[in-house]
């Protein structure tokens, strides 16, 4: 199968808070908003979709690999997010560091190794 791009969708309870906690964490508003109950974030390799759904909300799981995961949680903390502390010893792979959203969704932050091809 090949894949040209991914969609992750994220259960959020209250999505005009939840977008503005995603607008902090990337640091951007939302791409799109392309019907009722959704919120968008475009990137090359993929969306990041907020999805109004109570019911299913705190039981996302989503990965984003960044070129430099310690920039990204130096931005993202000087944004007001959370300050994270990056785990460099538990993979000799990646560097990789977790959060969660107000829901309770889990956002992985991983930056492949200098020299390791995955």
């Amino acid at each position: 199968m090949q894949i040209n791009k991914v969609l992750a969708g994220v259960a959020v309870s209250d999505l005009p808070r939840a977008q503005r906690w995603y607008e902090m964490f990337f640091g951007r508003p939302v791409d799109a908003e392309p019907m009722a109950g959704l919120a968008e974030w475009h990137t090359p390799g993929g969306v990041v979709q907020l999805i109004a759904d109570s019911r299913r909300a705190g039981g996302s799981l989503i990965t984003l690999w960044v070129p430099d995961a310690r920039q990204a949680l130096a931005h993202l903390a000087e944004r007001g997010g959370p300050k994270i502390d990056l785990d460099t010893t538990t993979s000799d792979n990646v560097l990789f560091a977790q959060v969660t959203d107000p829901d309770g969704n889990a956002i992985t932050v991983v930056e492949v190794r200098e020299g390791v091809q995955l």
